[in-house]
């Protein structure tokens, strides 16, 4: 007796043990998972928001765009996802699981994954951490561990999480609790945390997600602010800028700071504009996320966002984010640190008037023996032996890579 009730409590024993060792070993799993380098370099793809808002998506429009990636040659300069914003879901089924417009995509989730994934590219759908999107269709609060497994099931490998209808509900638990639901799905996904920087989620968001919102909604234009409640939200390019000094520190690889996606090819910036806003973002170590219709952009459009020496900047493995160097109200000078000791300089004049300016290198803390490669303007190489003279055009910039 005595000796089977011991072995019946070594056994319990082991069992415990063996429970806890598992349950142990899982949460390791979990913590240390974040889907590594799924985000080495900032993420680069289209969301459908900017462009076609609510009512514009739908099974075909979003195959002809994954089509136009491809065909565009933004697929090879390294554009990689296609994410559907809000508005694809209606409801769900009386088991929970969340239901696409059978409308606007008779085909369903699964079928458009795998047409998107057939062409090389990786697709992304939208969601949000409160009762209901920002478009009043269903959320995932209460739902979380349900819906990563129904991404999981139709092939999601991007999920960007909004914040809007969350009451009193707390950023870090709420975002949190869906990485761990996607964690237990199983199936590696870019986590976007679309929180508006309210509650600083570069503070608490690198082991979160692999990239965060700063701003509130980028807007189509150069300067207009975006207010609520009386202070600025979001806004135009150089007001979403703006807002990006000092975060500098908090990104690199697999964690950015996410100044919003791109107005670049929707007709009311400049071609000067334009320019400028790919650069900024560029310099700023930006996930690349266009937002036009891919299916009608033009030449410049298309030039603009695929050029490859601004892209090489973006996706740098050494994963700096740019600075402001200089301010001199209209006109700044970013600066930001390549791999192999190598440099990016952006020249921006936000002023209505040309400047007219001469780099002297030392000033810049840079030494002899770079070369100077001028991004936009393909002007013959120099280098940093001596000075060198430039023109900013009005809303635009001078993006120049230094190299050893």
């Amino acid at each position: 007796m005595f000796v089977s009730t011991n072995y019946k409590k070594i056994a319990t024993m082991r069992s415990l043990l063996t429970l806890l060792f598992s349950s142990s070993l899982l949460l390791s799993t979990l913590h240390a998972q974040k889907f590594e380098h799924l985000a080495d370099t900032p993420p680069m793809g289209w969301n459908s928001w900017n462009y076609f808002n609510c009512d514009g998506i739908n099974e075909n429009v979003i195959k002809e765009v994954a089509d136009a990636m491809v065909s565009s040659g933004m697929r090879d300069a390294g554009y990689a996802y296609i994410v559907m914003d809000d508005c694809w879901q209606t409801g769900r089924d009386a088991g929970g699981t969340i239901i696409a417009d059978p409308d606007k995509f008779p085909s369903g989730m699964k079928a458009l994954a795998d047409y998107i994934h057939s062409k090389g590219l990786k697709f992304g759908l939208y969601s949000d951490a409160g009762r209901q999107t920002c478009q009043k269709r269903p959320g995932s609060r209460g739902y979380e561990y349900q819906d990563a497994r129904t991404y999981a099931s139709w092939g999601v490998d991007y999920l960007k999480y909004d914040w809007c209808n969350t009451g009193d509900q707390n950023p870090v638990e709420s975002y949190t609790l869906m990485r761990d639901a996607l964690y237990q799905a199983g199936r590696p996904v870019v986590f976007s945390i679309c929180e508006w920087g309210l509650g600083k989620p570069w503070l608490w968001a690198s082991d979160v997600g692999h990239l965060w919102r700063t701003t509130g909604d980028i807007r189509n234009n150069w300067t207009q602010p975006d207010a609520k409640e009386g202070k600025v939200w979001g806004g135009g390019v150089l007001i979403i800028l703006d807002m990006q000094q000092g975060l500098e520190q908090f990104a690199g690889p697999g964690h950015w700071n996410d100044p919003d996606m791109l107005e670049i090819g929707n007709g009311v910036l400049t071609p000067a504009e334009e320019r400028a806003h790919f650069s900024l973002w560029c310099m700023l170590a930006a996930p690349l996320m266009a937002g036009n219709d891919l299916r009608t952009m033009n030449d410049l459009t298309r030039s603009i966002l695929t050029n490859p020496g601004a892209i090489t900047i973006d996706q740098d493995p050494l994963g700096k984010q740019g600075f402001k160097l200089k301010d001199e109200g209209l006109f700044e000078i970013w600066k930001k640190e390549l791999d192999g000791g190598n440099y990016a300089f952006c020249f921006l004049n936000r002023g209505e008037e040309a400047l007219d300016y001469v780099i002297h290198w030392k000033d810049l803390d840079i030494t002899n023996g770079y070369t100077v490669e001028n991004i936009w303007y393909n002007e013959n190489e120099t280098n940093t032996d001596g000075t060198l003279s430039i023109r900013i055009h009005p809303h635009d910039v001078v993006l120049l890579r230094l190299t050893r």
